[in-house]
């Protein structure tokens, strides 16, 4: 037990990237995996029973503005993740990051092994500049932010809406986020946080513009894409990750794996939410629809949505995300 406590102190106190030293939430996981495990206990539990005899909240409005600043947040991250790239090409990352440690830990007398040890050994390439490390952890509190799209669905009664791979998608990004902060504040890792804030882009302007109502709905054709393009990203945070075991590279290879398995599980998870809803669903559409035709019980609405025995076939947009 003391070797894991000496492993774990040794851990957070000596391998931390020195620029995000101090910086709020970032000394310890204590404060992140306390807001995650509070968020599914409210989500799952304490939430639903607390709206049991209330009537939904409408956040229209709220969620508008929600969605809008998300949108903001996430052109901002793509806009500084893009351009502290180009920094770190341009200004030399080796002469950048022996600057940012001089300047945050007042260290004159570095010398070039202690530099090369530092930060898991990772590579002169790995370590970017100052810029980066703070749209990393802009990131990390965006997404602590996003928390509240499932505390939304709790408070207007969207129950229905939060499945295991929301939550799981919504408790792991934080934790990702915080290791990337503590540890990685740029290099190797950054382009999931580039890709990821690239797609919230499209997928906030979608759930701004259906908060709006149904009357919005025909605007919303490409709502199945967005689902292909949380696929394609995780695919390609897989491949990243993948190339990363078979390279000199000095990224710890045991993080590159852990990364490969959980953007496989989210291919796996994000890629069945596909099938079941885009796939399976048109089918039983289409089998419904004929069925119906021939007894004769097709109603179709002032609004254009069919119904069966008066039934809705079709997902309903409602002050927001859909089912």
């Amino acid at each position: 037990m003391s070797g894991i406590v000496e492993w774990y102190r040794d851990l957070i106190d000596n391998r931390q990237d020195p620029r995000t030293e101090g910086w709020f939430l970032v000394s310890s996981p204590g404060p992140t995996l306390t807001i995650v495990a509070t968020y599914i206990y409210f989500c799952v539990s304490a939430g639903p029973r607390y709206m049991k005899d209330k009537k939904p909240y409408d956040l229209k409005n709220t969620m508008i503005i929600y969605n809008f600043i998300q949108i903001l947040l996430s052109l901002y991250l793509v806009h500084e993740g893009l351009l502290a790239e180009e920094s770190r090409k341009d200004d030399g990352v080796y002469r950048n990051h022996v600057r940012n440690l001089k300047r945050f830990r007042s260290i004159t007398d570095f010398n070039l092994s202690e530099i090369e040890k530092h930060i898991w050994k990772m590579t002169k390439g790995d370590i970017s500049n100052d810029q980066m490390a703070r749209a990393v952890y802009t990131y990390f509190i965006c997404k602590l932010i996003e928390l509240l799209d499932t505390v939304f669905f709790v408070m207007r009664k969207k129950d229905r809406q939060i499945s295991f791979l929301h939550l799981y998608h919504h408790s792991m990004m934080p934790i990702c986020a915080w290791i990337g902060i503590k540890f990685f504040a740029g290099g190797h890792p950054t382009l999931l946080g580039v890709i990821n804030s690239f797609i919230h882009v499209f997928m906030y302007t979608y759930y701004m513009l259906a908060a709006f109502g149904p009357h919005m709905q025909k605007y919303l054709w490409w709502k199945r894409h967005l689902t292909t393009m949380q696929i394609v990203q995780f695919i390609i945070i897989f491949f990243h990750n993948l190339q990363m075991l078979f390279t000199s590279c000095n990224f710890p290879k045991p993080l590159s794996f852990l990364l490969m398995l959980n953007s496989g599980l989210f291919i796996y998870m994000f890629g069945s939410f596909y099938v079941n809803n885009y796939v399976k669903s048109k089918n039983r559409r289409s089998e419904t629809t004929k069925k119906s035709k021939t007894n004769g019980v097709v109603c179709i609405a002032a609004n254009g949505s069919i119904s069966v025995n008066g039934n809705s076939i079709f997902d309903e947009i409602n002050n927001g995300k859909s089912d």
